[in-house]
């Protein structure tokens, strides 16, 4: 197959045409290095994948560039762009919109011109707000501006399918994590931190949990999803546990072999309290099975830190 990923450099994107190609697949990866964080992060998660058989990269945004021709032959597209984060999404919400809703509107708008058979849109937890927990029947109540526009793009998807015939199914991705994680998401900070020495900062009291998912699970039911999931479907992607903030500290600190050094801050707004995930649509349409428990993946993730602090190219 043909398969297109949006936000190709990206944590998600990256792992995700690795194991497309792996598979046998042919691989069009698109990403505009927004400067959500450094555009040389992102360039070392897509250099193994530039130059190798079977993939092809494109730098464009999906806001302003002319899609169609990169859409051209695809078999299915897999939706990972978007702006990310809670905190800059409540003083930036203009960058929040256009990236997560309108380019998702003219990326549907040559999906549907083309005549791609097949949509997958990744969505995440945030759209269930304060507490994600259970299944996609959940109310979707999201206490961000990033939560209301990834909500806002699913019903633009939905909408679609609905009125136009797109046949589109949506993912939603609940904590990821792993090597290759996002400069900004906690377990990244806290694992550099401690590898420093320096303090880490939790905000609020440590209790918050999470379905935390490791990245391999992540990728494995996406590319299961391709294919199974059904047209207007919305599926839950989660670990099969869930982890207090303070014990996935506790996990890190023994691994790296420290004793954390934690200052407590005030809780930020927009940060979801516990998310515990309900997957059985996705395992009865799919089969999708994480397998990666927090503890074990977090070690993972330490391991990746401490190699890639070895690595002369990374400086």
């Amino acid at each position: 197959m043909r398969i297109v990923v949006t936000g190709v450099a990206g944590f998600v994107g990256s792992h995700l045409a690795e194991a497309l190609l792996a598979g046998g697949h042919e691989v069009v990866g698109i990403d505009a290095f927004i400067d959500y964080y450094p555009r040389p992060v992102k360039e070392r998660n897509i250099a193994g994948l530039v130059g190798r058989h079977g993939f092809t990269f494109h730098e464009a945004d999906l806001r302003t560039a002319q899609l169609e021709p990169l859409l051209d032959g695809a078999d299915a597209v897999v939706h990972l762009a978007a702006m990310p984060g809670l905190a800059r999404s409540w003083t930036d919400v203009e960058t929040y919109t256009s990236c997560n809703l309108l380019a998702t509107h003219r990326l549907v708008e040559a999906v549907l011109g083309v005549g791609v058979p097949r949509l997958l849109h990744a969505s995440t937890s945030s759209v269930y707000g304060s507490d994600a927990v259970g299944d996609e029947n959940a109310p979707t109540r999201p206490i961000s501006p990033y939560g209301v526009t990834k909500l806002a793009a699913e019903h633009l998807i939905l909408a679609y399918v609905q009125s136009r015939g797109l046949e589109a199914a949506i993912l939603r991705y609940f904590s990821m994590f792993g090597p290759r994680q996002r400069p900004d998401m906690a377990y990244h900070i806290f694992i550099e931190a401690m590898l420093d020495g320096r303090p880490i900062t939790v905000f609020g009291d440590g209790q918050q949990s999470r379905s935390n998912t490791f990245i391999d699970d992540c990728v494995q039911g996406t590319i299961a999803a391709i294919g199974g999931a059904e047209t207007g479907a919305i599926y839950n992607i989660a670990g099969g546990e869930s982890l207090k903030l303070n014990d996935a500290i506790a996990t890190i600190a023994e691994a790296v072999g420290v004793e954390p050094m934690i200052v407590h801050g005030p809780a930020r707004p927009g940060d979801q309290r516990t998310t515990f995930a309900d997957t059985a649509k996705a395992r009865a349409a799919f089969g999708f099975q994480p397998t990666i428990g927090a503890v074990e993946g977090l070690r993972a993730q330490v391991d990746w830190h401490v190699a890639r602090r070895g690595d002369p190219a990374v400086a």
